[in-house]
């Protein structure tokens, strides 16, 4: 059977979506489902294409357990549409540039991230990158949940 795969998007994929992308493949893998279910982060812009994540990103996810430094940043493609079973955007934002972008019979595809979380107080993933270290701990907080969530709708609808 083909693996179910998700992709997390944010504006330059550095800073919401690689977390995303860390936090999801280690739920994942603690799960016994990396055979499963593949996981992959991309920026709606393109001006960090193959960078590596924020470092400020990568100290949080590092402080938590996980490590993101071998990410590489990327651009949305519309082919990955058609590759992708689940497409994450971290915002409203990114959302609507999404929409521009995804065919007609893939909208079922798309959603924002926090759809999957159980708090439902915010709608969006806030973009820390302007911000202190204090805002990729909220992002991470934030995903984390999301990530929860979505893997138990992934096991629901997938039957693993």
């Amino acid at each position: 059977m083909a693996p179910i795969r998700v992709l997390f998007i944010c504006l330059g994929n550095i800073c919401r979506s690689p977390t995303a992308e860390g936090v999801f493949t280690k739920l994942v893998e603690d799960s016994g489902l990396s055979e499963r279910i593949h996981v992959d982060s991309a920026g709606t812009g393109d001006w960090h294409v193959g960078d590596p994540p924020d470092r400020r990103a990568r100290a949080e996810a590092a402080r938590r357990g996980i490590d993101i430094s071998g990410l590489r940043g990327r651009q949305v493609a519309r082919s990955d549409f058609d590759t992708f079973h689940y497409v994450l955007a971290m915002d409203q934002s990114n959302y609507r540039d999404l929409s521009r972008l995804c065919p007609t019979a893939h909208r079922g595809k798309l959603h924002l991230c926090l759809d999957f979380a159980s708090d439902a107080d915010e709608r969006e993933v806030p973009d820390p990158y302007y911000g202190g270290d204090d805002g990729f701990a909220h992002v991470y907080d934030l995903v984390e949940d999301a990530a929860r969530g979505l893997l138990q709708r992934i096991r629901q609808e997938h039957g693993l």
